[in-house]
C-alpha cells in the first residue's frame, strides 16, 4: 500500500467514525469559522515536532489562529508568500497581532547553501537550474544561523514593511521543541 493509500484509507476510517470533539463542526457558520477567535495570526517553522505540541503549548485551539509555516520561519521580501498570507489575515480575516516562533534545534541552522545544492545535483537537478537561484540560495540559507536572531529579523521586517498597518502588534518568541517551553524575545505592546 503506498503512503497515500494509508492516508485516504485513514481518513476514510476517521470521518465513518467521526469523533465527537469534530461533530460540531459540521454545522458551523462558514463564514464565521475561519475568522480567527485570538484575532492571532502564528508564523512558525515547518518542523514536524511542532505538530499538536505547539498549538496545546499556547492554549491554541481550531479557530483560534492562523498558522503560517514555513522553513525556519523566515521571510524573503516586503510581498513573499507569508507576508501576503499575512495581508489576507489581517485585511479579510481580522487579525491584530501577529507571533513570529522560532524554535530551539531549528535544522535550518544547519542548512547551507552548499548543502541543498549537493542535494539538488545528487537528484538530478540541472547546475543551469541551481544557477538560477544561485544568489537568492546563498542570501536566504547562510544567513541563518541562529534561530533567535531570525526571530527578531522578522520581526523587524514586519514592523518596518509598509503593507502592515503600525496597530498590528508583532512579537518575537522562541519554543523548545522537547519541553514546550516558550521565552518571549520581543512583545509589541
Amino acid at each position: 500500500m503506498s503512503l497515500m493509500e494509508e492516508i485516504l484509507q485513514t481518513n476514510e476510517k476517521f470521518c465513518a467514525n467521526l469523533p465527537e470533539e469534530y461533530k460540531a463542526y459540521e454545522h458551523e457558520d462558514h463564514h464565521d469559522s475561519k475568522l480567527p477567535k485570538k484575532h492571532l495570526a502564528i508564523v512558525t517553522c515547518m518542523d514536524t515536532r511542532l505538530v499538536n505540541f505547539l498549538e496545546p503549548c499556547l492554549g491554541i485551539k481550531r479557530g483560534d489562529a492562523k498558522i503560517i509555516k514555513t522553513v525556519g520561519n523566515c521571510l524573503n521580501g516586503v510581498f513573499d508568500t507569508t507576508v501576503r498570507s499575512l495581508l489576507v489575515c489581517i485585511y479579510e480575516l481580522g487579525v491584530k497581532e501577529i507571533a513570529i516562533i522560532g524554535h530551539h534545534e531549528c535544522g535550518m541552522a544547519k542548512t547551507t547553501s552548499k548543502s541543498l545544492t549537493s542535494g539538488m545535483l545528487e537528484r538530478g537537478i540541472a547546475p543551469d537550474a541551481i544557477k538560477m537561484v544561485e544568489k537568492e540560495l546563498i542570501e536566504w540559507t547562510d544567513s541563518f544561523q541562529k534561530p533567535e536572531e531570525n526571530v527578531m529579523k522578522v520581526v523587524s521586517q514586519l514592523r518596518e514593511n509598509p503593507l502592515i498597518p503600525k496597530d498590528v502588534k508583532v512579537h518575537g518568541l522562541m519554543f523548545h521543541p522537547r519541553s514546550g517551553r516558550l521565552e518571549l524575545l520581543d512583545e509589541q505592546k
